[in-house]
């Protein structure tokens, strides 16, 4: 490996590091959480976040590589970050003559996530990168674009894009494509994107032909605007500069990435879509470039993370419960034995990445108290998400034969200040546990933890059984074809 790697700062090799966790990277001491547990016998994985860890662990975790792809794969990655963080480092050389446009750029670039997100990799024949402009006039334009696009399900696993959208800041429609994808497509999400097989027959247009598109709309310096617009431009297979992802310039409550309705209903006050409702390519990118609008006309001086009123939690938002980690199996009507003696609404929510085994809804309740009462009522254990989220794992008897897990989680952070009756009533529990010394053990605890392992079993029976079944299809077809 490259010696230039193990002398790089330290935000690249945190960079470099969360690419390794993202891709599931293991060196000769497994991954990442297993070379803690081996490297540091004190704390072990306890501090997993290579942010918070030395530069000699990121260091001899790298080291640990000895896998020729690997180490290509990780050097690579260390020089992309480093090109992007010189870029980033040059673009914001200055900040006497700093527009308000340009401090959203340098808000979007100082992001904690920023390099990790914006150093694409691979980039092949197939990438279109924008070199940024060494023009001064260029460099220092403060017109804006917004951009959208809806992906489907590709059959090898990826992405690819059915459709752009992209709005100048008088929310004048610059571009509005159907793409043709280029690859075998296994599903078009038609209930998120909108858009079917039957909407694309006939469409001409390729990705090269949006590249091109794109290419032309972002010259002489133009800022590129989106929600988690990394996503956008990996699909698109575009390399930009001068960006604002409206998902890092708003401060939100526990740190947490807001989604882009979530954004529009905190700053803007109305929703994009309602819950279950299917993308809208174009409204996205007009609300994208009306979040930007906001934070331009409501006074970057105020804090370009965000005023008092981006953080600002709707009661709405606080009279829900998040059930999420919900197998298949279950029937969504079935969770409504979770709340027994509450009127509750269920929303299920989509996901827009690929299909996964387990779904999430939404549980909506008549106000935050009512939410509020229904989570405590819930007699198991309390844990926190990784975004300090208070939630319980709750065993979850919707069949004899089939018991499953159900993770519900608060949607918002507690109000240190609300006096609702969940809240007295948590403050009453932590008074009358002060003075008990000893641990309170849950006996239903460790009857869940057998029920789950008989789920488990189960489980991987029936997984041994369909592998079994797929061996003698293989050796039938092996049989017939002669092989």
């Amino acid at each position: 490996m490259e010696a230039s790697i193990f002398t790089a700062e330290k935000e690249v090799l945190v960079a470099v590091v969360k690419m390794a966790q993202k891709k599931k990277l293991k060196g000769d001491k497994g991954d990442w959480k297993e070379f803690l547990k081996v490297h540091d016998k004190k704390m072990g994985d306890s501090v997993s976040d290579p942010a918070k860890r030395s530069i000699d662990d990121l260091v001899i975790f790298i080291k640990t590589f000895s896998d020729e792809e690997d180490i290509k794969f990780l050097a690579k990655m260390a020089h992309t970050v480093s090109n992007r963080k010189s870029g980033a480092q040059l673009s914001m050389s200055s900040t006497e003559t700093e527009s308000p446009q340009e401090r959203l750029v340098r808000a979007t670039v100082q992001h904690p996530d920023y390099l990790l997100n914006y150093s694409f990799y691979p980039q092949n024949e197939d990438w279109v990168v924008i070199k940024p402009s060494k023009s001064s006039k260029e460099t220092k334009s403060t017109s804006i674009v917004a951009v959208d696009c809806e992906m489907v399900l590709c059959e090898d696993g990826s992405e690819a894009v059915v459709q752009v959208c992209v709005v100048d800041q008088n929310m004048e429609v610059k571009l509005n494509e159907l793409v043709h994808p280029n690859k075998a497509v296994a599903n078009y999400r038609t209930e998120i994107t909108g858009i079917s097989a039957k909407d694309v027959e006939g469409v001409t247009c390729s990705l090269v032909d949006i590249q091109r598109k794109m290419k032309k709309l972002l010259r002489h310096g133009i800022i590129l605007v989106g929600h988690s617009l990394n996503n956008d431009l990996q699909a698109l297979k575009l390399d930009h500069a001068r960006v604002v992802d409206t998902s890092y310039i708003f401060a939100t409550p526990a740190c947490r990435k807001p989604s882009l309705n979530d954004l529009c209903k905190n700053v803007l006050g109305y929703e994009v879509r309602k819950d279950g409702s299917p993308h809208n390519c174009l409204d996205d990118a007009r609300a994208a470039m009306k979040l930007v609008l906001f934070k331009l006309e409501s006074g970057i001086d105020s804090g370009v993370a965000g005023s008092e009123k981006d953080s600002q939690v709707p009661e709405s938002e606080s009279a829900k419960l998040l059930l999420h980690r919900i197998p298949k199996s279950v029937p969504q009507g079935e969770l409504l034995k979770i709340f027994p003696g509450f009127t509750v609404e269920l929303q299920r929510r989509m996901n827009v990445r690929k299909p996964q085994q387990n779904y999430a809804v939404v549980a909506v309740f008549k106000n935050p108290n009512e939410a509020n009462e229904a989570f405590d009522s819930i007699e198991r254990e309390e844990q926190k998400d990784c975004n300090g989220l208070r939630q319980k794992l709750v065993l979850f008897e919707y069949s004899a034969e089939r018991p499953a897990t159900v993770y519900v989680r608060k949607m918002m952070p507690d109000d240190p200040h609300d006096q609702s009756t969940g809240s007295k009533k948590r403050s009453a529990d932590v008074d009358n546990k002060s003075d008990i010394k000893k641990p309170k053990i849950d006996s239903s605890q460790c009857d869940h933890h057998v029920i789950e392992i008989e789920r488990l079993k189960a489980e991987l029976r029936q997984k041994d059984d369909e592998i079994a079944s797929m061996q003698k299809i293989i050796a039938a077809l092996t049989r017939k074809q002669g092989l």
